[in-house]
């Protein structure tokens, strides 16, 4: 387990956090530091806890829309992934019915082509 040492609104703060997953956290800590300097940027000084909770808020809010765009992607995945298995299945099925006709056409071309050349000879 690695130690990390993060600042948020001027604050240091220790914090575990798995090996190789340093830079992360440190990321992590640096967006929150950054939502909450935008916050007080609007607000002003409204109190450290207000302007932490507002962050929380509005960090969650942005997940939980990310959250929506990933399912709605999702099923739009799976329709397209529908659509090209039923093109898939039209399209072999169109690939037999012509192959069937041209081989009926060639079948039948044959046999104007043996009935003006008359019958064969052996």
């Amino acid at each position: 387990m690695s130690q990390v040492n993060v600042t948020i609104a001027g604050r240091t703060f220790r914090m575990a956090c798995g090996e190789g997953e340093e830079a992360h956290l440190e990321g992590l800590a640096a967006q929150v530091d950054q939502k909450i300097a935008e916050l007080r940027k609007s607000f002003g000084e409204i109190g450290d806890q207000r302007l932490t909770v507002m962050a929380a808020i509005m960090i969650a809010d942005d997940l939980a829309e990310s959250r929506r765009k990933i399912v709605a992607l999702e099923n739009s995945v799976s329709n397209l992934r529908e659509a090209s298995m039923n093109a898939e299945d039209a399209s072999s099925g169109w690939v037999n019915a012509v192959a069937e006709n041209l081989d009926r056409a060639a079948a039948r071309i044959e046999q104007i082509a043996q009935g003006l050349n008359g019958p064969v000879k052996s």
